[in-house]
Formats: structure tokens, C-alpha cells, sequence
């Protein structure tokens, strides 16, 4: 990641988009009120992460906007759960990491529809969070050690395992055999705020989390205890090698959380998935939103790269793009 990588999510906070507001000619305010849905639901995540901040702004700016009536926000284990919402037609969006969804692109739901894409929306950071003062300083010292690898329903869940392969370790959820326990690593199923509270106490020696950053209630343990960050960039070919050009090299950046220096680690984007019977007008008056507002649905805190704009939004790791949605960025593209 570069410094201007940073610039640019200043400028979106300034408002850059707004250049867009023209070309839109105030699409979001002139349709017709008839066909918006009364109620829409955007899957989001687990308390204290990224993905159910966005996924709250998100619904914030659906409802204020005038895309739906009605508009919340869904608490949820990430990913995997948020696909599982959306084909059971129990959420409207969702957030999801890119190699989640690719896992997922051939199902349908029981009315047949699959899953498509309105656009990338912004980097997931893996961190690999470890207390400073457990002697762990490379992904291979976790050999021997008990890893919170994601809770079950998360896309960190899918990741973690994959990078672990990676770094030439084994993942045991029991007692390894003596034979291999020089390549082993215990691998207990937590998410982020019952991993933290673990890592607190010492029954678990590393924490991999998927989301923003900062990650606010990763920030709030480093308060606490004092953490780092292992250095994951360095399983990449492997990892890109095995699963496919979902992971890019990223950094999370000095400063990110107090007193933490800067550390590269694996990237995956993530995408705003809906499914393919979403209605057009829905799908085309949301993209118009991603673009137009694109300010609104950057949280304070976040460091990381946003992908707000027509140029980035469409590039969505392989998966469709919902025929409303590719037809409202040609539009916007001329």
C-alpha cells in the first residue's frame, strides 16, 4: 500500500465524490417513491469489527437516502454467515470477503437466484494479533502454540487455515501426535471479541481477525495489554500459489494502534454482495449511493483502502456484477 493509498481515503472524507453528483443528476432524490422496498437488511458482523460498522452506515445512508423505507444493519459471525443470510433471503445486502464469495458463486438460493456483486467496497486486513510479551515474533513460531483461528460463520474461518498451510504448519484441533507436533499449531474456533478476551488471559497464544483497520476492539486490548503483529506477507506466494490471486500484500500502517510499529500482512478485498432477483431499481439507486455518498460510509477511525469510486467499485474478484449494477456504472462512465 502506498502513502497515496491514504491520500485518497482523505479525499474521500473531503468529499472528492461529489464531482459524481452531476453526472447522477440527483438520481437518489428524483425517482419515484413506489418502487422502493418498505424494508432492507444489510448483513454485516461481529461487535467491535469493521463489517458491522460498515454495514451500519451502509443502512443509515439506505434509509436516509431514500434507496428503502427502512434500513438496518445485521450482527453476525461474517462472511460465511452473511452468505448464508443472503441466500436464505434473510438479508437484502452483505459484506463478505472476495475468496468467501468465490467459494460460494455457484450456489443459489430456493428460488434459484445466485449471488452477485455491487461492487468492491474496500481491503480486509488479516492481523495476526499476539500479546508483545509471548515471545512470538514470526508465523513460524507458532508452531506449538493454540491459535484463534475465526469464529464458525466467518470468513476469517475460511482464511486462517489457508494461511496457516501456507507457513508450512499443521492445524490440530486436538492434541497433535508427537510426530508432528514441530509443524503443529491447536486451533481453537473463536472470533474477535472471545479470542481477545483469551489472548487476555493466555489460554490462546495468537488471534487471526479479518477486518479494518483500525479494529476498534483490537485497539482497545492493545490498551489493555500490549499486543503485535506477525508478519503474514511472507506466506503469500504460497498462499496466492494454492487459493488463487484473492490475497495481496498490504501494510497495516505505524500508528494503526498506539505504540504498534508498521507490519505487512495479507490483503483480501471485500465485496457488497445482493442476490440476483434484487430488483434493478434497488440495485441501481444503492450503486448510485456507494458513489455519490461514498463519504458517509467511511468510518472515522479507518486507515485502511476504500474502494469507493466507478473505477475501483467494478473490479469485483471474479464474481458477476448484478446487471443493474455493471449497466449504472456504464452510466456513470459515459
Amino acid at each position: 500500500m502506498t502513502s497515496g493509498s491514504f491520500s485518497r481515503r482523505m479525499a474521500l472524507r473531503a468529499g472528492v465524490g461529489l464531482g459524481l453528483a452531476g453526472l447522477l443528476s440527483s438520481a437518489l432524490g428524483s425517482c419515484s417513491q413506489d418502487d422502493r422496498p418498505d424494508s432492507v437488511t444489510v448483513a454485516g458482523g461481529e461487535p467491535g469489527g469493521f463489517y458491522l460498522e460498515f454495514a451500519a452506515l451502509l443502512a443509515a445512508s439506505l434509509q436516509r437516502n431514500g434507496v428503502a423505507r427502512q434500513a438496518s444493519a445485521l450482527t453476525t459471525g461474517g462472511s460465511l454467515d452473511n452468505l448464508e443470510n443472503l441466500l436464505a433471503g434473510q438479508a437484502t445486502f452483505a459484506v463478505a470477503l472476495a475468496d468467501s464469495a468465490a467459494q460460494s458463486a455457484a450456489r443459489k438460493s430456493a428460488a434459484g437466484a445466485g449471488l452477485t456483486a455491487l461492487g468492491r467496497v474496500y481491503e480486509n486486513y488479516v492481523h495476526c494479533v499476539v500479546r508483545k510479551s509471548g515471545g512470538i515474533r514470526t508465523v513460524s513460531d507458532l508452531a506449538g502454540r493454540t491459535v484463534a483461528v475465526g469464529e464458525p460463520g466467518s470468513g476469517t474461518s475460511l482464511t486462517t487455515p489457508r494461511l496457516i498451510e501456507a507457513a508450512g504448519l499443521v492445524a490440530f484441533t486436538g492434541t497433535p501426535p508427537a510426530a508432528r507436533a514441530s509443524q503443529a499449531a491447536t486451533v481453537l474456533s473463536l472470533g474477535l471479541n472471545n479470542g481477545l478476551s483469551a489472548l487476555k488471559e493466555g489460554s490462546v497464544d495468537a488471534l487471526f481477525w479479518s477486518g479494518g483497520v483500525p479494529t476498534a476492539a483490537i485497539a482497545a486490548v492493545n490498551s489493555d495489554v500490549g499486543l503485535n503483529f506477525l508478519d503474514l506477507s511472507v506466506v503469500l506466494p504460497a498462499l496466492r500459489a494454492r487459493h488463487g490471486v484473492f490475497y495481496d500484500r498490504v501494510l497495516i500502517p505505524e500508528g494503526a494502534y498506539n505504540g504498534v510499529p508498521a507490519v505487512w500482512t495479507v490483503g483480501v478485498t471485500n465485496l457488497l454482495l445482493c442476490r440476483s432477483d434484487l430488483a434493478d431499481a434497488t440495485v441501481k439507486r444503492t450503486v448510485e449511493l456507494l458513489v455519490e455518498h461514498a463519504a458517509e460510509l467511511i468510518p472515522r477511525s479507518s486507515l485502511g483502502v476504500q474502494f469507493l469510486s466507478p473505477e475501483s467499485l467494478i473490479n469485483t474478484a471474479g464474481l458477476p456484477l448484478h446487471p443493474a449494477a455493471a449497466a449504472a456504472y456504464r452510466e456513470l462512465h459515459g
